[in-house]
């Protein structure tokens, strides 16, 4: 895997390069969010690793802005801010875990192939697929099937139905799921996209958790 690190702190950011080369891992270490801002607009990465504090920035508002870019890559946050409400923001801004340093570096490892092996749609044919009973998403050639039957999305729509598939029976916020597919939204956009996806998919797969958000149950 090709991984992103940013963590301007110089002890830590170079033992947890060292460690990830020696889990096999292809490693750039950033300490900016310039920096990173840039190569990941020139690199393709696997997965994100991301401290908050950066001398340049916010982590979140580096966060927020990757996903409102579209970009869908596993984030892991890693930081010193273990407050429930920080770890709540960072969740709801797109975040895929949040460890809290210090940490042991085998859990980060663990945790990395988690969140990366969640994300991983791809089957052997090399086709990102992602499947629900009867419904198979087509993250590749953006398409969705039900019972075989081509199912028309909007770019909306579709940018929620993958998030939820993504992350098959784990409850996804309404500021999380904004984050990824309605960053520019205000009001009731999340409510009135997602009526219209159960519409057109059929009751049953998406469960609304009154109060927090949305998941999908396999």
């Amino acid at each position: 895997m090709k991984i992103c690190l940013i963590e301007d702190d110089l002890e830590l950011g170079r033992a947890l390069q060292c460690a990830l080369q020696d889990a096999g891992q292809d490693v750039m270490w950033l300490r900016r969010v310039a920096d990173a801002r840039h190569w990941l607009g020139e690199v393709e990465f696997d997965a994100i690793l991301l401290d908050l504090g950066l001398p340049d920035g916010n982590g979140l508002d580096l966060l927020r802005h990757l996903r409102s870019e579209g970009k869908v890559l596993p984030i892991l946050v890693i930081t010193a801010r273990d407050s429930l409400e920080e770890r709540l923001r960072g969740l709801d801004l797109g975040a895929d875990d949040y460890l809290v340093k210090p940490f042991v570096t085998s859990e980060l490892l663990a945790r990395l192939r988690a969140v990366v092996r969640r994300a991983s749609g791809w089957n052997e044919a090399g086709e990102a697929l992602w499947k629900v009973r009867d419904l198979v998403l087509d993250e590749r050639r953006m398409t969705l099937t039900r019972a075989t039957i081509e199912v028309a999305l909007s770019k909306t729509e579709f940018a929620l139905l993958l998030a939820l598939m993504r992350n098959l029976d784990r409850v996804l916020t309404r500021r999380e799921l904004e984050a990824r597919a309605l960053p520019h939204s205000e009001g009731q956009a999340l409510d009135v996209h997602m009526s219209n996806l159960r519409r057109k998919i059929g009751e049953g797969y998406i469960h609304t958790v009154r109060g927090v958000g949305y998941r999908i149950e396999k």
